[in-house]
C-alpha cells in the first residue's frame, strides 16, 4: 500500500481538493486498494470542519464530492506513515520539513513538482479571492495528480 498525504496550511482548501481529485483518479485507475490517501493542514485553525463551500462548489462542478472530508492537523507520526507528504506551497513545505527527522525529509516534495507541464512551483491559497480561484487550483491540482500517479506507479 502507498500512502499519499496532501498539506496545506488549513486543511479546507487547496489539500482537500487535492484529496478528492487524486481519490477520484486513483478510484479511476482501479487503483483504491493500492493507494491511501488523507489530507491535512500544518495548522491547527479548521480541524473537524468540512472543506471550504468554494472548493466543494468547483469541486462538484467536476464530479468530484469534498462534502465528507473534515480539516486535521498534520503530525509527526504522518510523517512516519505516509509515502508522499506533499505541500502546497513553500510556506507548508518548510513546516513539514521543520517536524520531519532526517529519514523523513525525501518523503516531503512540492505537489506541483509532479505536474509535467506547469509553469508554477506553488498552488495558491484562493481563501481570500473569488470563486475563479478554486477553478485555477482545480487545474493545477488536475495536472499534478496524473503526474504523481505516474511517478507511484513507476516506483511501486
Amino acid at each position: 500500500m502507498v500512502k499519499v498525504l496532501f498539506v496545506c496550511l488549513g486543511n479546507i482548501c487547496r489539500s482537500p481538493t487535492a484529496e478528492g481529485v487524486f481519490r477520484k483518479l486513483v478510484n479511476e485507475s482501479r487503483l483504491s486498494r493500492q493507494i491511501a490517501i488523507d489530507s491535512a493542514g500544518t495548522h491547527a485553525y479548521h480541524i473537524g470542519e468540512s472543506p471550504d463551500e468554494r472548493a466543494q462548489d468547483a469541486a462538484a462542478r467536476r464530479g468530484i464530492d469534498l462534502s465528507g472530508l473534515r480539516g486535521r492537523q498534520a503530525t509527526p507520526a504522518d510523517l512516519e506513515e505516509f509515502d508522499y507528504v506533499l505541500a502546497m506551497d513553500r510556506e507548508n513545505l518548510r513546516n513539514l520539513q521543520s517536524i520531519a527527522l532526517p529519514h523523513q525529509q525525501e518523503k516531503i516534495h512540492l505537489f506541483l513538482d509532479f505536474a509535467q507541464d506547469n509553469a508554477h512551483q506553488e498552488v495558491p491559497d484562493p481563501y481570500f479571492g473569488g470563486r475563479h480561484g478554486f477553478d485555477k487550483v482545480l487545474d493545477m491540482i488536475e495536472e499534478a495528480a496524473g503526474g504523481l500517479l505516474a511517478d507511484i506507479r513507476q516506483r511501486f
